[in-house]
């Protein structure tokens, strides 16, 4: 009781004296903190919202040129189209003052039409994608037409600093394609899966699809491209995120992991640095002073997914999900041994320093108290079944302590679990690394909030990771984030002792413990359902980290081909000599340079690719002849990624057909086999260095070991890899323990084995290579 009349700002009754009231100063002092803050916000937002919408205009261009017109109408000038005496004849005097507005009134139009012309015609530049087919190798040279057209967007966009929402109004939209071409691209793709027999039969399906049901298809999304921002995000959101029933836990969520270089061992230290350059991430986000990634240094990458990085929440539906996103937050929860914790990470509208964080992170750390019944596995909620979890929600978190801790955790700038074990990146340990993997990929199904935005998960020996739930946003988003906090930590450093650095002037905010109202057997029945679920599906996967170090980007560009290229090749060796054959091959591409893009796949089991790998499992096949089919794969891997990024892909056009066939409830035979062949290789190459922020001379383990997911398949893998430097590559392979089919062992074995076949390859060619030349 005495924490419920503590939150009461104020109270009065009516007594035979007359009114009696009662009031705390300093709630309401934070009541008005909090309310000015929130009108700043909002001001800043309207400011930022104006530069964007004049971008790549600056509104002191707009005072220069009203200044221009008023020297030169009172200096007896004629001003073009007569526009200072047109304004004059519509307003009520001829005054001095009314002259001046009329100047203003013409500059404001002249202003606005060059704006906006400015701003159409770097709309119509930024759909020009032939500089990406573009060769980039040593020597080469652009063509003309590139060459102008990297000029006038250079002019265009390079007058003032964007902020991050400057070229939101400038980006393009995603192009749909033809269905020709998208049946045409099909085809090809799925040629090195089938045999004569059933590609002709998928052949004749595509025809039928294309001559029949496709034509009324197409003319439905033909008006949703011209309709909505993005044909493909809102779909893609929906149906494929939001509508899932399946856990978000392993299925869904994917995590990232620490630098190599661990900048203190105090777990407390730790956090509140992590914590306090996150909020500074946000609030640069919030100011958009952040500025967005451009590729080359030019071309603009979409900036929406930034939007809902925090104070971001999944809630849980009967038939759907959705997100919803908070306006704001002054707080972040606290999971520790089984207790939820709330805390406030604002003093007076002023963020606290990270020794501040750390003196109340400690405080959570010190607590003995025990878990209320239920409260330590009651995140296991968020790792189950989603229907479920509506129902216990709808029912049992709708009043009272419940419904209060859940809006607490919902509405934090995002969820801290410090974790009571160690964990963490050993180079020497593969065991370790492969548990720290597994640790953030879903930890023990009930200490992490799946639903939250992302989970920030700190080891007693000082390790972090994080892990993000996927709806929202795709993986570079929360890359960008950590390699923003990573640099900022290490540039802020940290006291000789390992403790966070700053003044501590006065006691911060006190956490407050999270109550809970959970003794009741239908609802302890209900969670105990969601972790057994849960442990079991954290119990069947299958995860190893691959650290290899024999060789990495530094060899790849001596090959002269592309890296990515170089490993998907390489994932196809790999799976092919463990498989024995050719699998459905996914890999994530981006569609960011169109306005709201997300991602776009890039088939990476193509005719070529399938035809080197056939050559290096051939004994008879000569080293010149695998040498020429590898470059001919990669250059076709590379087209195929060009044309995902480009608009021109395959997945996200039949995705969107097959919707469209089930709202108008239209059966298609071809759009069946389309989606019921499974993604037994799913993969995806983590972003690294983003941004110019990292200083790897500086910090030459500066490097994070990337990240993981789930795999897609029953009786697939899922890959991702990251190539942090001249010297490192990661693997992160996943599979299923109950496929005995699927290893992730003899996955990772096989990497290595392949790796070292294709650098034998190129070994032995530049050998031939120099025979010939001095036999000649």
């Amino acid at each position: 009781m005495a924490e419920a009349h503590s939150a009461v700002a104020f109270s009065f009754a009516i007594t035979h004296d007359g009114w009696d009231v009662n009031f705390d100063r300093e709630v309401l002092y934070l009541v008005w903190e909090s309310g000015l803050r929130s009108w700043k916000k909002r001001l800043a937002r309207f400011r930022n919202s104006v530069n964007n919408g004049v971008y790549p205009g600056h509104l002191q261009s707009l005072y220069v040129l009203w200044t221009l017109l008023v020297a030169a109408h009172f200096g007896g000038f004629n001003i073009p189209l007569g526009l200072v005496h047109k304004a004059l004849a519509v307003l009520p005097g001829t005054s001095t003052m009314w002259q001046v507005i009329a100047c203003l009134l013409a500059a404001l139009t002249m202003w606005l039409s060059v704006i906006f012309f400015m701003r159409y015609l770097l709309k119509l530049l930024l759909m020009y994608k032939g500089w990406m087919y573009e060769n980039r190798a040593p020597g080469s040279k652009i063509s003309l037409k590139t060459m102008l057209w990297v000029s006038v967007v250079k002019v265009l966009s390079g007058w003032n600093k964007p902020r991050l929402y400057s070229f939101q109004g400038s980006l393009p939209r995603l192009p749909l394609p033809a269905v020709k071409d998208t049946m045409r691209r099909y085809l090809v793709s799925v040629r090195p899966l089938l045999d004569d027999e059933n590609y002709k039969r998928v052949e004749k399906l595509a025809k039928e699809f294309e001559e029949t049901i496709a034509v009324k298809l197409q003319r439905y999304l033909v008006l949703k491209s011209w309709w909505s921002s993005n044909y493909v995000s809102d779909w893609w959101e929906e149906y494929v995120y939001l509508r899932g029933r399946s856990p978000l836990m392993v299925n869904s969520n994917f995590y990232g992991t620490d630098i190599l270089l661990r900048p203190t061992t105090i777990q407390a230290a730790r956090a509140s640095t992590v914590i306090h350059f996150c909020l500074k991430f946000r609030r640069l986000i919030e100011r958009q002073e952040l500025e967005p990634i451009m590729l080359q240094n030019m071309v603009p990458l979409c900036s929406w997914q930034y939007e809902r990085l925090f104070n971001t929440v999944r809630v849980p539906g009967v038939e759907t999900d959705k997100i919803v996103h908070y306006q704001d937050s002054t707080h972040v929860t606290v999971y520790h041994k089984g207790k939820y914790f709330k805390v406030l990470v604002y003093l007076r509208g002023r963020l606290l320093n990270p020794a501040e964080i750390q003196v109340q992170i400690q405080q959570i750390l010190d607590d003995k108290s025990e878990p209320a019944i239920g409260e330590e596995r009651v995140g296991g909620l968020t790792a189950g079944e989603r229907s479920h979890w509506a129902h216990i929600r709808q029912t049992y978190f709708n009043r009272g302590h419940n419904r209060t801790s859940l809006h607490c955790i919902e509405r934090a700038a995002f969820n801290v679990c410090l974790d009571d074990i160690e964990y963490g990146f050993d180079e020497n340990d593969s065991d370790k690394l492969d548990q720290y993997g597994r640790v953030l990929l879903h930890g023990k199904g009930y200490d992490r909030w799946f639903d939250k935005s992302f989970n920030l998960c700190f080891s007693t020996n000082g390790f972090v990771g994080f892990n993000t739930e996927h709806t929202w946003a795709d993986a570079p988003v929360m890359g960008h984030l950590w390699e923003y906090v990573i640099w900022s930590e290490l540039e802020y450093g940290y006291n000789p002792d390992g403790n966070a650095r700053g003044a501590v002037e006065a006691p911060p905010p006190a956490p407050t413990r999270l109550q809970w109202d959970l003794n009741n057997e239908e609802l302890l029945k209900a969670i105990n359902i969601s972790n057994s679920i849960a442990e079991k599906l954290l119990n069947d996967v299958d995860l190893r980290i691959l650290m290899y170090t024999k060789y990495g980007k530094g060899f790849m560009k001596t090959c002269r081909v592309s890296p990515d290229a170089f490993i998907q090749l390489v994932l196809q060796l790999t799976y092919y000599r463990t498989a024995g054959r050719f699998c459905l091959t996914y890999e994530a591409s981006m569609t960011r340079l169109f306005r709201e893009g997300r991602t776009e796949t890039v088939r990476s089991c193509t005719i070529e690719s399938s035809q080197w790998v056939k050559s290096m499992q051939d004994p008879n096949a000569t080293i010149q002849e695998r040498m020429e089919l590898f470059v001919k794969a990669s250059k076709r891997h590379q087209l195929g990624y060009q044309d995902a990024m480009a608009g021109r892909g395959i997945d996200r056009h039949l995705f969107c057909l097959y919707v469209v066939s089930k709202y108008l409830e239209l059966d298609s035979p071809f759009l069946q086999e389309v989606f019921n062949e499974p993604w037994r290789l799913s993969t995806s190459q983590t972003p690294h260095g983003q941004t110019n922020l990292l200083n790897l001379k500086k910090y030459p383990k500066c490097v994070s070991a990337g990240g993981g997911f789930g795999p897609v398949a029953d009786d697939g893998y899922g890959v991702s890899y990251i190539i942090v430097g001249e010297d490192m590559v990661f693997f992160h392979v996943s599979s299923k323990k109950s496929c005995p089919l699927t290893s992730s062992t003899a996955f990772v074995q096989q990497i290595e084995t392949s790796l070292k076949d294709v650098q034998d390859l190129f070994v032995e060619y530049k050998k031939l290579n120099n025979g010939v030349k001095s036999n000649k």
